[in-house]
């Protein structure tokens, strides 16, 4: 279902607008050789004010991508570019403002469907398809200044580092 961004076509209103920021873009196509794919909030409906767009990427070789990247969008409002490490992983990420939207586009050298971004809300849609009452204690939690892994977290009692406890529990419960 998220592979491609065209289901937020039928979806809310911030949904709607995000497939058109990123269209006006054309980040999904610019990026198609690293396979990007729109992560987090917006695709599952559980995104507050100011919730940004974050995209993943399959990037082996930062060298050439940054390049891109800056080619593309380094007169983007607030651009900014870095390549870091996070749990042990090389990371590039761009981060700029857009049509409303802050955008996040995130390199990892892994595929994307094995990246936590992604796995992360692969398990989050799930609960809330399963349990939709839990969406709105996801939301409230959010609103309070909870990030997303740890408002998960918190509602199903994990412990422990949020993003590891929540693949576990994806792992655990057969959804990844």
């Amino acid at each position: 279902m998220f592979e491609t961004i065209d289901y937020l076509q039928n979806g809310n209103k911030v949904q709607k607008k995000a497939y058109e920021a990123i269209n006006n873009l054309g980040i999904i196509e610019d990026l198609s050789a690293y396979n990007p794919i729109l992560c987090g909030t917006v695709p599952i409906g559980i995104d507050i004010p100011g919730s940004d767009l974050d995209i993943i990427m399959e990037v082996f070789d930062p060298t050439p991508f940054e390049k891109q990247i800056k080619s593309l969008y380094q007169d983007t409002e607030n651009f900014t570019y870095k390549n870091t490490i996070i749990r042990d992983n090389p990371v590039s990420k761009a981060n700029f403002y857009y049509d409303g939207f802050e955008f996040e586009l995130f390199g990892q050298p892994h595929l994307v469907t094995k990246q936590y971004a992604y796995l992360h809300m692969i398990i989050e849609n799930f609960i809330i398809t399963q349990q939709p009452t839990i969406k709105e204690k996801v939301i409230s939690l959010k609103v309070q200044g909870y990030k997303t892994e740890p408002a998960f977290c918190k509602v199903l009692g994990l412990e422990g580092d949020s993003y590891e406890s929540l693949i576990e529990f994806g792992k655990r419960n057969r959804i990844i």
